[in-house]
């Protein structure tokens, strides 16, 4: 026990010492906040790389603190991060640990009434990209759904949406639901993982309207508009800062014929295909990574395009949008334009309708509308949401 105590305090002072530098605290640094809640309890944790106090994974933290933690639920990419984008995430025992792990990102999505059996309450700490087509948010909404039907309560560590600070794009069409788009929101919802799982309890989109019994430990000092830098990778192919504020925008090539990047070390950042030949200057060539695309588009072809690194982030963040210009402007200099939406074609197999949210910006970009034209369609639909969505504001 002294041991504990010495590693709390030790624990503590580096929290506070890096928050008063950042300012910006999240939920599951704030241990004060939530420890004595954690007592003699058996707790289940949903948690992936991102999930840090300080330097050490929540969990590994949590337990050297004397929490009873019995079982680690993965999701995509697993509890330590070592699976690529897509690929099904096997149960397994921690080497570090000992905890058994059950993936939810397999055969099973969604804990079963036998995996509960032996769990109080369930700790979700996941760092969240804001962004509709982001998997954990899929998660978290079938964990919410297990807790209401089991009586489980589930502790949500909140942590800052670094694309918080801009709503944008089309709402989802719930006729093309699916793991990339769960809720009707948009493509950027502006929420926080607390403040989203707020809003699914309220808006009754759990099955038969059940509600989940919900605690929610906020992050301190947070309001939607400021900067916030994750610490360590969003994902395998979520990599950098930049990549950050570019997915919302970026992502949607995964729809179309053309590379948004993976199979270099800077996806999401670059677009390309090889048909760009002798259009675009600059070129990279997609390769087999272990654990972060292992048969990316274009495999081991060149392609040329779009090298977006070097855009002013600040830009980016100004213009609180998604970038529709880069989509246009690669469709129009497409060879075969039939195919480009085409997700077929794609080893990645995502769909842009799914992506977009139903079938209307595929539509509106081949009929040849602006930018300003499309924005313009969009903002009956973003206007109702965020009268919805003020209702679960946890931040300014």
């Amino acid at each position: 026990m002294h041991i504990r105590k010495t590693y709390f305090a030790i624990l503590l002072f580096l929290i506070v010492s890096t928050s008063a530098m950042a300012q910006i605290v999240p939920g599951a640094e704030r241990i004060n906040a939530y420890l004595e809640r954690l007592k003699d309890k058996r707790v289940g944790m949903v948690v992936n790389p991102t999930s840090r106090i300080g330097e050490r994974s929540t969990v590994d933290s949590l337990i050297a603190l004397g929490v009873n933690i019995v079982k680690v639920f993965g999701p995509e990419h697993g509890f330590r991060g070592d699976v690529g984008a897509g690929v099904k995430v096997k149960d397994a025992v921690d080497p570090i640990t000992g905890v058994k792990i059950v993936s939810l990102y397999g055969k099973t999505k969604k804990p079963t009434k036998e995996m509960l059996a032996d769990i109080d309450l369930i700790i979700f700490d996941i760092q969240d990209i804001g962004v509709r087509y982001f998997t954990y948010v899929a998660t978290m909404h079938r964990v919410m759904e297990a807790c209401a039907e089991n009586g489980k309560t589930l502790l949500i560590l909140d942590r800052p949406n670094p694309n918080g600070y801009f709503v944008d794009g089309p709402l989802l069409d719930m006729a093309y639901q699916s793991d990339i788009g769960m809720h009707p929101v948009p493509v950027t919802h502006g929420m926080t993982v607390g403040e989203y799982a707020r809003m699914i309890n309220g808006e009754g989109w759990l099955t038969n309207g059940m509600k989940c019994e919900l605690e929610i430990v906020q992050v301190a000092n947070y309001r939607h508009d400021m900067e916030y830098r994750p610490p360590v990778d969003m994902s395998p192919n979520i990599n950098t800062y930049p990549a950050i504020l570019l997915y919302p925008s970026t992502c949607l090539f995964e729809g179309t014929v053309l590379s948004e990047g993976r199979g270099t070390f800077f996806p999401f950042t670059v677009i390309g295909a090889p048909e760009f030949k002798g259009i675009y200057a600059f070129s990279f060539t997609p390769e087999s990574i272990k654990n972060k695309s292992a048969t990316p588009i274009h495999l081991g072809k060149k392609c040329y395009g779009l090298d977006l690194r070097n855009v002013d982030l600040r830009q980016i963040r100004n213009a609180k949008a998604i970038n529709l210009s880069w989509l246009i402007e690669t469709y129009n200099k497409y060879p075969n334009k039939k195919i480009f939406f085409d997700h077929k074609q794609s080893k990645e197999i995502v769909e842009f309708d799914k992506l977009a949210g139903g079938p209307v910006l595929k539509q509106q970009i081949i009929a040849g509308m602006s930018e300003a034209e499309i924005r313009q369609t969009w903002k009956p639909g973003l206007e109702q949401y965020k009268l919805i969505r003020n209702k679960y504001l946890l931040y300014p």
